[in-house]
């Protein structure tokens, strides 16, 4: 699913127009739309008392229309709209015709009280200027009621007032969501900041009848549950465990060896078909006792569990036939392991296979003066921001304010795959793709987790994967064991290793899907 700024949506509407789907129209489709989808969330909405904030634009159009809708369902309909707009007259009309009750503006704030559903229709993607009155004392009284015990529903219609579609900058004064029902392709804003995505909620794209074909030449994504069933590896039956591939990684000191047992346990539950754990010799026995299926790559110490500067002698040696080499998870920084990592990277006369570089691997990367044309092209890079942090040279806050740029950035720059985690992963590729994924759980804001994903986007290279389409299937792949084990267990107490056995059921479910 195609991810839009606003000059491509403006782009988008007027190219509809000209193929025959009028403005007028996109407008009652997508108030139909948010209508069907106000019902779906809130269930019988039948004598609901139901509170549209109407701003003057379009987007207050597409409120009037779906305000018509739900009246005509059997819904308590009002509506606030301080500033009229000639161009809504006959919506605003066709509401009132149909039961809708337009609020004096001495009347607002007892209807904002003692509505159970507030629909956010001020301001959509034209936006440009802060929020001013009366607009910002009713989106500041809207705002109120979140801290009460039982407070409304609130949607926001394409995005939410006060937040930009381009960057996701908020207004002080911004009405948080529970749900954003974005019309026809989902705005770069709402997942380009951290702020942002906590002000959206959870965000639905609704259909407005736009002609598909108009978006295709758009290079962002969101991944979506289609696109990853399609890019699945297959799983012939005549296969062998070589047909899936061998991947090696290289992880493990002796603070984190469930660092290196989640990682390469995670390569083998997305199906890779031999999975070797390069480990400081000492540690072998506490991942082997976990993980009986994974072989072992002992290496040599300089000190018990401390992986000596000579073992990337024996990961040169022993990775040929590998597909993929996984570098970093709970190594360590200490002097000789950052040596030993800078050998194996840095080797320009013995090219490594498809690599993904996390955790410490990054760390010590970002220790190196011009380590961007130290390593080679097109491995992959795993960071969460504050590693990110560390490879930019920026802040943790300039990073999440502006996460689709600077991963993009990073990846043209750097000529890699870059996955900068966190809520909403975005992925980006350095031809300039940037593909996000929608779903976040706090379930993932546990120890562990990053080293999980670190190992399905392994396990998926070993299965042949591109790496750029590894990492947004495993990103994916890893958000939706998450969704899982939070559906399961809470969102709270889950273990990283919880989404271990959950992978497969994923893998599972997708697969059903492709061939149903």
């Amino acid at each position: 699913m195609k991810l839009v700024n606003t000059a491509q949506m403006i782009e988008i509407e007027q190219a509809s127009e000209h193929l025959g789907v009028s403005t007028r129209q996109l407008m009652e489709n997508a108030g139909w739309a948010i209508a069907e989808h106000t019902s779906q969330i809130a269930g019988d909405i039948r004598h609901r008392r139901i509170l549209f904030l109407i701003g003057p634009g379009n987007n207050g159009g597409d409120g009037l229309v779906a305000a018509r809708h739900l009246a005509n369902q059997g819904a308590m309909v009002e509506i606030i709209m301080p500033v009229a707009n000639p161009a809504n007259e006959d919506n605003y009309r066709k509401a009132t015709d149909a039961g809708v009750i337009g609020l004096d503006p001495g009347k607002w704030y007892e209807a904002i009280n003692g509505a159970s559903i507030i629909l956010d229709g001020f301001f959509g993607t034209g936006r440009s200027r802060t929020i001013g009155e009366p607009f910002k004392q009713i989106l500041e009284t809207a705002g109120a009621l979140k801290r009460k015990r039982m407070p409304p529903v609130i949607l926001a219609i394409d995005i939410a007032s006060g937040l930009d579609s381009d960057t996701g900058e908020a207004d002080p004064h911004t009405l948080p969501a529970d749900y954003t029902l974005t019309l026809g392709y989902p705005k770069t804003g709402l997942f380009n900041s951290h702020t942002a995505i906590a002000l959206s909620g959870e965000i639905r794209v609704l259909d407005i009848g736009i002609p598909p074909n108009l978006a295709e030449n758009i290079s962002s994504e969101i991944i979506d549950e289609r696109w990853a069933a399609g890019a699945l590896p297959e799983r012939p039956r005549y296969a062998h465990k070589g047909t899936f591939g061998k991947a090696m990684v290289v992880a493990g000191s002796p603070n984190y060896t469930g660092a290196a047992f989640l990682a390469s346990a995670a390569a083998m539950r997305t199906g890779a078909g031999l999975v070797t754990l390069a480990i400081p010799r000492s540690l072998q026995m506490a991942v082997a006792c976990r993980q009986s299926e994974i072989t072992f790559l002992p290496l040599q110490e300089e000190a018990p569990g401390q992986v000596s500067i000579n073992a990337a002698e024996e990961i040169k040696s022993a990775i040929e036939g590998c597909n993929v080499l996984l570098v970093g998870c709970g190594l360590g920084q200490k002097e000789e392991t950052a040596t030993m990592i800078k050998s194996l990277l840095f080797d320009s006369q013995r090219p490594l296979p498809r690599t993904v570089i996390d955790a410490d691997g990054l760390n010590i990367l970002a220790n190196v003066t011009q380590w961007q044309s130290k390593i080679q092209p097109g491995c992959i890079l795993t960071p969460h921001p504050g590693e990110m942090s560390r490879l930019c040279k920026l802040s943790v806050s300039e990073i999440q304010s502006d996460r689709i740029g600077t991963a993009g950035r990073a990846a043209r720059n750097w000529n890699q795959v870059v996955v900068l985690k966190g809520a909403c992963t975005v992925i980006a590729s350095p031809d300039g793709r940037i593909w996000i994924n929608p779903f976040s759980s706090p379930v993932l804001a546990s120890a562990g987790t990053g080293d999980v994903l670190a190992g399905v986007i392994t396990g998926l290279i070993a299965q042949n994967l591109a790496p750029f389409e590894a990492a947004c299937l495993g990103v994916y792949l890893h958000a939706g064991a998450g969704c899982k084990v939070e559906q399961e267990a809470g969102r709270a107490g889950a273990l990283a290793s919880d989404l271990l056995e959950r992978l497969p059921r994923v893998i599972k479910n997708l697969n059903q899907m492709r061939y149903n």
